[in-house]
């Protein structure tokens, strides 16, 4: 009888098991984040300041540990090259053989579009860091994509909001990025009530290296025209500034306004003391806890405070753990439902994930170019946050 026992004991010892092992082995279950990142080529330091931030974030979020309620969190990194076909393998990848729980990326705006109608086909919600096309959120959005990084007409918004009267001139690089953003900023000029008036668009190659041509056709415009005439520079990667002021735009009243950038851009830009311009995040600006911690710890492991992307990185990670935190099983249909209107913590502060296009709403920053830097990273003072509420963010999706 006793050799009957112990099989049967077996036999339901396993079947006990076998019962019990969803709910008990999803506790223990890693979850599974691919951020993917297109750390080859062009946007590669911004790729790799975003993922630095990223694992930072998690970091900080978890107290170290890098778990959420006792789950291990894996991080899967890929690098999509900047390359629309291969950013939309390495998603389908991610989702289908790694079975990621929720993926963040990608850098390029390019790679950012070709990846959204995997997550709508694999129902899996995509955290889009750092792109900022106005698509994305746009006509191209689906409802299991969210973005944390600014839009092409945030940043917009936040630059019009500087502009009360007077002529503006665009210079910015031909390619999606720049005619978003150029399109981005005739628009916020007229949603926020501005007089400025857009005098002339220049769209220069990605490669260009000599601005002579294309300054001498914005000077030209904006000479004769009211005053004041502002040049703003939009521009991806080695700002063109330092060359354009060398044609001297003040022999023609032509004041230059340069996009926000990444520090050791904006480290070259030193003889422009006084000059305004807004940007999505400085270390210095904002004052809360976790960017404490994030600048005192980033100094310490790089030698440098964290930059734009950086902090974008850190963002991202907010969000994550915050939806894995309410969605703990990864359903993607769950983890919609929870994210619209969620809010997480951020260096910048909370950000909010709007309900109707799951844009995160955030503050921008109006600075100043300092005049007295007290070291290579003392670069900007500022002028005034901009709160969301004075960003007026239309709406561009179809639900």
């Amino acid at each position: 009888m006793q050799h009957l026992i112990k099989p049967l004991a077996l036999s339901l010892a396993l079947a006990f098991a076998a019962g019990a092992a969803p709910g008990a082995l999803a506790q223990g279950k890693e979850f599974k984040v691919a951020l993917i990142a297109g750390k080859t080529g062009i946007m590669e330091s911004y790729a790799r300041e975003t993922e630095a931030g990223f694992m930072l974030g998690l970091e900080y979020l978890t107290g170290g540990t890098m778990t959420i309620n006792g789950r291990k969190i894996k991080v899967i990194v890929k690098d999509d090259q900047s390359k629309p076909d291969l950013g939309r393998t390495l998603l389908a990848e991610a989702y289908g053989d790694d079975r990621v729980d929720i993926a963040v990326g990608t850098t390029s705006s390019g790679s950012a579009l070709a990846m959204l109608p995997v997550a709508k086909e694999y129902k899996k919600v995509l955290i889009i860091e750092p792109a900022v096309a106005d698509a994305i959120t746009g006509d191209k959005w689906n409802k299991y994509i969210f973005r944390t990084a600014r839009s092409s007409m945030q940043d917009a918004l936040a630059a019009a909001s500087t502009l009360k009267g007077g002529s503006v001139g665009f210079l910015t690089q031909d390619y999606a990025f720049g005619r978003d953003a150029i399109k981005a900023g005739k628009e916020a000029l007229a949603a926020t009530g501005s007089k400025a008036r857009v005098i002339h668009e220049e769209y220069a190659p990605l490669a260009t290296t000599d601005f002579t041509a294309a300054s001498t056709r914005l000077f030209d415009a904006l000479k004769d025209k009211p005053q004041p005439r502002i040049l703003q520079i939009v521009w991806a990667g080695p700002n063109p500034m330092n060359k354009i002021a060398d044609l001297k735009p003040e022999r023609h009243g032509i004041v230059l306004s340069p996009g926000g950038n990444i520090l050791p851009v904006m480290k070259t830009w030193k003889n422009f003391a006084g000059t305004e311009g807004t940007i999505y995040y400085y270390y210095g600006f904002p004052k809360n806890k976790m960017n404490d911690w994030f600048v005192a710890e980033h100094l310490k492991r790089f030698k440098a405070p964290p930059d734009m992307f950086t902090a974008g990185g850190m963002a991202a990670a907010g969000a994550v753990v915050a939806a894995l935190t309410k969605v703990p099983d990864g359903n993607g249909d769950k983890m919609v439902a929870a994210m619209e209107g969620m809010s997480f913590e951020t260096p910048k502060g909370t950000m909010t994930f709007r309900k109707e296009d799951h844009q995160a709403i955030q503050p921008m920053y109006h600075f100043r170019i300092k005049k007295d830097q007290k070291n290579e990273w003392d670069l900007l003072e500022l002028v005034r946050e901009i709160p969301a509420s004075e960003l007026p963010l239309p709406v561009k999706n179809k639900r």
